[in-house]
């Protein structure tokens, strides 16, 4: 199992609880991530994806979107896609 770099965090919301992610590689709904900084260590599932509030299923490099997360991320966080 391994580890590609996809991003960054721009941006933390609160309500609801989402990561602004700034994409340099490709990101699907269902693919596995995670979010690594240096108080950050978290592995999710992406269970739903958006760019400017319109859901999408597939984000590519440029892309601003937001996802979901559990708890708190951090802006400058590296976000990973975890690959079999």
């Amino acid at each position: 199992m391994g580890e590609v770099e996809i991003g960054k965090v721009t941006d933390f919301f609160a309500k609801p609880v989402a990561a602004g992610i700034e994409l340099s590689g490709t990101l699907k709904v269902g693919d596995r991530v995670h979010i690594k900084g240096s108080t950050t260590d978290m592995e999710i599932t992406v269970e739903s994806m958006q760019v400017e509030r319109a859901s999408i299923t597939e984000g590519k490099p440029g892309d601003l979107v937001g996802i979901k997360v559990p708890d708190r991320v951090r802006p400058g966080d590296t976000v990973y896609k975890v690959t079999e």
